[in-house]
């Protein structure tokens, strides 16, 4: 997080994040699981977890996974596709998070955002690579 916060706004903004970590897997686990994509390497996501690491923008992500759509369709296309779903979670359910946790916090909810996006996308390499090499 780019911002400077004093110790205490830094551990209310930490466990704010921690209090809704369960769900930021559930929900990155329910869209690999529920969605329609093709034949997507561990690799590729990783990317995706690499350009969410190097940027500040959120729109930077969405940009690159829409990319990513328009290369093959290992993302899947249309509404039911991975990458529709990951968008509508990082526009839903973990920008709202986000900006519950910073007003809790009397903060700025961009960084937090990030950083669920951040670890979002990381549980979901984590169980990308448990669905193709571990639950055979």
């Amino acid at each position: 997080m780019t911002e400077q916060l004093d110790p205490q706004k830094q551990l209310q903004v930490k466990k704010g994040i921690d209090q809704v970590e369960d769900d930021i897997v559930t929900w990155i686990q329910d869209a690999l699981d529920k969605t329609k994509y093709g034949d997507l390497e561990e690799s590729q996501f990783r990317n995706l977890v690499r350009v969410s690491d190097t940027t500040e923008s959120a729109e930077v992500i969405k940009n690159f996974i829409r990319y990513q759509v328009g290369r093959d369709k290992k993302w899947g296309r249309g509404k039911e596709s991975l990458a529709e779903k990951i968008i509508e979670d990082i526009d839903g359910s973990i920008k709202k998070n986000a900006q519950m946790i910073a007003e809790c916090c009397q903060t700025d909810f961009k960084p937090i955002w990030l950083e669920l996006i951040r670890r979002y996308l990381g549980y979901g390499a984590r169980h990308l690579k448990y669905k193709r090499d571990g639950a055979a």
